[in-house]
């Protein structure tokens, strides 16, 4: 019940929101209307024009209406110019970083003319009061290094390329794609959807897993009893079948020979390059397409029991298939030799 109750206010604060939005917008349109044509329509000398008109120096504006045109013209510019950078950002694959970083910077630069120019429509000072802060903010600076810090490393992330909006990177364990590269601090969002926030200055260890392909890592388990020798000439027939059957890789699968020998089985180990985005989709879609491959070719794959009856027969290599498995391992092997081995996954 009460949270049917949290769900019709969540709902009606929607509402009165998407209204608020609206009206504001409305509001906006008018005020840009009156301002670019209000001249062919207004009198020039009326009050409220005379208001409106920030470009007017003829007689005493009403203040609260020139605060308003203040308001409605900074923010209009402020948001317009960010809608069409941010726009542009979308199309791109790098420079994103920096587009937010103007953003911010907008932002920040359009609500410091507003405070000057509501001021001044109060009659104050603007010259007197820049220079006081041009003091204020030397002693205020000294004891923001912090801030300042964080501004600066988010300068040097963005210009040295260190990494960019949408890259997958790792610091201190967390790994997440980087949302937003703002100018205090940067956004992470892991695969959870949980969006982690961390100073930029706090940024001095991380691995960025975009940069290059990632590699896959698939291991699959055949019995003592089976013949490898049949399996790796099996394995050399249908690779290519399984790399069709994974869109996502970009190279490989490769066959990478016996990773182990465990204790109830002989583990064989395979790698694939691809994107970092799609690395663990594809370590699960090996995992599939080699089970598929072993059931189709009769390759038993071991699990836990207990044995009360007589061993299974397994089928011998025959003088072609054992000839095909050596040249398909040494070829694999050349093929692969520039790719260092992948860490065993994790369950992922």
């Amino acid at each position: 019940m009460k949270s049917a109750t949290q769900s019709v206010k969540r709902s009606r604060m929607s509402t009165v929101e998407i209204i608020f939005r609206y009206v504001l917008l409305a509001l906006a349109v008018a005020y840009w209307v009156i301002l670019l044509f209000g001249r062919y329509f207004l009198d020039r000398g009326a009050l409220f024009y005379r208001s409106v008109d920030l470009f007017s120096g003829a007689g005493n504006p009403n203040r609260a209406l020139r605060i308003l045109s203040y308001v409605f013209f900074i923010i209009s510019i402020s948001r317009g110019v960010r809608f069409v950078l941010k726009r542009g950002g979308r199309l791109l694959k790098k420079g994103r970083a920096i587009i937010d970083i103007f953003c911010s910077l907008i932002k920040y630069t359009a609500a410091i003319i507003l405070i000057f120019l509501a001021l001044r429509s109060f009659g104050v000072d603007t010259t007197a009061l820049l220079a006081g802060i041009g003091i204020l903010g030397l002693v205020v600076g000294l004891g923001a290094q912090p801030l300042i810090t964080d501004i600066i490393a988010g300068l040097f992330i963005v210009f040295e390329n260190v990494f960019e909006v949408g890259d997958i990177i790792v610091v201190d364990g967390f790994r997440g794609t980087v949302r937003e590269i703002g100018i205090r601090a940067t956004q992470i969002e892991d695969a959870g959807g949980n969006i982690k926030v961390i100073n930029n200055s706090d940024l001095r260890t991380l691995i960025n897993m975009t940069e290059n392909l990632s590699i896959a890592c698939c291991e699959m388990s055949i019995e003592y009893g089976e013949s490898l020798e049949r399996v790796e000439s099996v394995l050399k027939d249908n690779l290519e079948a399984v790399k069709e059957a994974i869109p996502e890789i970009v190279e490989g699968p490769y066959y990478k020979g016996v990773s182990e020998l465990s204790d109830s089985a002989v583990i064989l180990k395979f790698i694939a390059k691809c994107e970092e985005g799609s690395k663990y989709q594809v370590e699960r879609d090996l995992n599939r397409q080699f089970k598929l491959l072993f059931d189709r070719h009769n390759i038993n794959i071991p699990f836990r029991q207990v044995v009360v009856h007589e061993p299974t027969s397994f089928e011998s290599a025959s003088k072609s298939e054992q000839k095909a498995a050596d040249v398909f391992v040494t070829e694999q092997r050349e093929l692969s030799k520039n790719i260092p081995d992948a860490e065993r996954p994790s369950g992922s």
